[in-house]
């Protein structure tokens, strides 16, 4: 396996158990704030991320590549309400899009075709996060900070279920 990929790769199993991390966080909060449906579906993404991070990592040992994890960042804790905090998760999708497509870039630069391929899973993937994540915010803008809406919304979000990822 390229060495530059492989380093990469690590660096973005970090990355994903960040994600994960940061997740479980919101989750946390939101479960205190007492809404359920927002504690339950980001449980499910600090699920999803873990996830990812696996996929990578049996990606790097299947190709013979040593695996290096690393310390994981503490994750904020605060949010001022549930859209601020969506608002949160959007900006930190944007983040690992742009993570993912310089990964991607570095696999075309250094020839690494397959890493390149088992790639596109993962920006097909981004781009859905980001989207679902668009759909919440819109949805809670309408809402309002408070009221039935919020309660509707977080309720929608108490139905999601944990869609296994597939391999590339």
């Amino acid at each position: 396996m390229n060495k530059k990929v492989e380093k990469a790769l690590n660096e973005q199993i970090n990355a994903e158990l960040y994600s994960s991390y940061l997740y479980l966080s919101m989750s946390a909060w939101a479960s205190v704030k007492g809404f359920k449906g927002t504690q339950h579906w980001l449980r499910l993404q600090a699920q999803e991320e873990l996830t990812h991070a696996m996929k990578m990592y049996d990606f790097i040992l299947g190709r013979g590549g040593s695996v290096n994890l690393k310390q994981i960042e503490a994750a904020e804790n605060k949010w001022e309400g549930v859209l601020e905090l969506f608002e949160s998760v959007y900006k930190h999708e944007q983040k690992v899009t742009e993570l993912i497509n310089d990964l991607y870039d570095l696999c075309l630069k250094e020839k690494d075709h397959a890493t390149g391929s088992f790639l596109q899973w993962f920006i097909n993937e981004q781009v859905e996060e980001e989207a679902n994540v668009t759909t919440i915010i819109d949805q809670l803008k309408l809402a309002g900070a408070e009221g039935p809406g919020l309660y509707m919304i977080d309720k929608e979000l108490s139905v999601r279920v944990l869609t296994p990822a597939t391999t590339a």
